[in-house]
Order: structure tokens, then C-alpha cells, then sequence
């Protein structure tokens, strides 16, 4: 299905983004195509600004994001309930949630506007940071939700329980519990497992942890995780995909689950999952 009406949002920090703006619009007016462009790229490239991230997410079928991985997390963010598709043209460094890059932006346009990209559902978390009996915060999230120590080099504990039940108690630098989009991202550096983004799993990966048989747990995306610290001696802190860290209360806990929606996230036709790994993490081996 041919898309008519598509939003441009750019990481304005990114060098060369004007020129791929002016260069992308340009595309997509040739093959009649309506863009809606966010205002800060607009005034940047010199183009019609159609309002705000949150305005243009309520009139477009599509969402084009020129930048990295870290974009498309802020895209998500300021999305909330509007949700839509989204496809990410890279102009970052290490993506994998973009299938083109600024070499290869006519491809991705011609694609888009002759509906020949295809969608890989992604799951989101909804995250709830609950205290004093009652929920203080919550935000969606496609990459992770992580539990931290903050600035202090101390280690911290974690009850963690799933579906009510105890699990363990991590005592670790923190705790990440991932989607399997999250899972080729913090949670990879911290040693978890990759996860392919339809597998139907969460992964739960500690941080430094004290105890050497403390690994990443793999569970059923339709469990219920919450995590509470076992100790008020120091502060611990929530970040939802990498956004500024909330302060858990001494009493409270995060709360995680599988969210009621999902990202359509756009893929090219000769582009998978695999084919993203091997180029992303230089995989090689006498078949490939």
C-alpha cells in the first residue's frame, strides 16, 4: 500500500542532516508524497515546519527518522499514545534500528512510496515506578528499563520478583530488564543474550554483579517483573531508554510489563534481522 502522507524528524546535531533533510523531501515530492516536517530540522534545512514531534505524529501515516538509534528512542518517547510506524535512515554510527543509511536514502524512498517496505512489530515495556502505595511515574519503553546506583560506587540490592514470585536478590552495580530490541544494547554491553525481536521474551541482565552465578534470566513477555530495593543505605535510580534517571523511593519498586501496544518498525525488503547482526557486529565466517 503506497503511504501519502509521511513526518520528517532529524537529530539536528548530526552532521550533513540539512542537506539529507532538503535531499529526502525532495524525493518524496517527486514521487507525490506529502511531508510533514518537525520545526527544528525545518528551520535547520531552510523548509516549511509543519508544528511539533506530538502534532506531526497525530497527521502522518509514517514517521521517517534521520539519525540513530538514540532518535528513534526519543521519537518513541515524545510519541506516547500516537504511536505510529516509524523508519530510521541512518546518519548516526552503531544502528539497529535503521535498515538504510544517507548512501542509500533514494532506495528507501522509492520503497516508502511504493509500499514496498514491510513492519517488524516490536514490543514496548510499559514501566511504572510505584511509592507511598500508589504509581509516582510511567512511560513506555523499546529498548530497556534500568535500575542504577547513580554516582555512587557502591553496589546495590535488588528484591526481584516475577509474576509475585521471589527470583533472587541481585547485589550489582543495577539491573536491566530488556526487550529483545534492547537486548543488542545495553544489555549486550553488560554481557546478555541478543534476542530476535519476535521471540516473545523479555531478558532480566545484572550489572557487575557481586555473585558469579548471577547471568541473565530469559522470561515470558507476559510476565509481570518488579524490582524493589533490599536496602535503604544508598539511592537507586530508574532510567527508561537512556531518558534522565528518576529517584526510587526508599519504599517503592519498578514494575514492568509487556505493553498493549506495539512499534511498527520499517524494514526493507532485502533487509532481516540477521543481515543487520553480521554488519552492525562484523560478524564473518567461511559461509557468509
Amino acid at each position: 500500500m503506497r503511504t501519502k502522507t509521511i513526518g520528517l524528524i532529524a537529530h539536528t546535531g548530526k552532521a550533513g542532516v540539512a542537506e539529507l533533510t532538503r535531499a529526502v523531501v525532495r524525493e518524496f515530492e517527486q514521487r507525490s508524497v506529502e511531508v510533514l516536517i518537525e520545526k527544528e530540522i525545518a528551520e535547520l534545512a531552510n523548509e516549511k515546519a509543519a508544528g511539533s514531534p506530538e502534532e506531526i505524529f497525530r497527521r502522518v501515516e509514517l514517521i521517517v527518522v534521520l539519525g540513530g538509534d538514540g532518535t528513534i528512542l526519543n521519537v518513541v518517547a515524545h510519541a506516547g499514545e500516537n504511536l505510529k510506524p516509524i523508519f530510521g535512515i541512518n546518519v548516526g554510527s552503531l544502528g539497529f534500528l535503521t535498515c538504510a543509511n544517507s548512501a542509500s536514502y533514494r532506495e528507501a524512498v522509492d520503497a516508502i512510496a511504493n509500499g514496498r517496505i514491510s513492519y517488524s512489530e516490536r514490543a514496548l515495556l510499559t514501566v511504572e515506578l510505584r511509592g507511598e502505595g500508589k504509581v509516582i511515574a510511567s512511560a513506555k519503553a523499546l529498548n530497556d528499563a534500568v535500575i542504577s546506583r547513580g554516582d555512587i560506587s557502591r553496589l546495590i540490592r535488588l528484591h526481584t520478583k516475577i509474576d509475585d514470585e521471589p527470583l533472587t536478590e541481585y547485589n550489582a552495580d543495577g539491573l536491566i530488564v530488556a526487550t529483545p530490541t534492547g537486548s543488542t544494547a545495553y544489555s549486550l554491553s553488560a554481557g546478555g543474550p541478543i534476542l530476535e525481536p519476535q521471540s516473545g521474551v523479555f531478558v532480566i541482565t545484572p550489572i557487575c554483579p557481586h555473585v558469579l552465578t548471577n547471568r541473565s534470566v530469559i522470561v515470558s513477555d507476559s510476565a509481570k517483573i518488579e524490582i524493589a530495593p533490599a536496602s535503604t543505605e544508598y539511592p537507586t535510580f530508574l532510567s527508561i531508554d537512556g531518558r534522565a534517571p528518576l529517584r526510587i523511593p526508599d519504599d517503592g519498586a519498578v514494575v514492568v510489563k509487556r505493553a498493549t501496544v506495539t512499534l511498527p518498525l520499517g524494514v526493507l525488503p532485502e533487509v532481516s534481522f540477521f543481515s543487520v547482526l553480521r554488519q552492525k557486529l562484523k560478524w564473518t565466517g567461511s559461509n557468509l
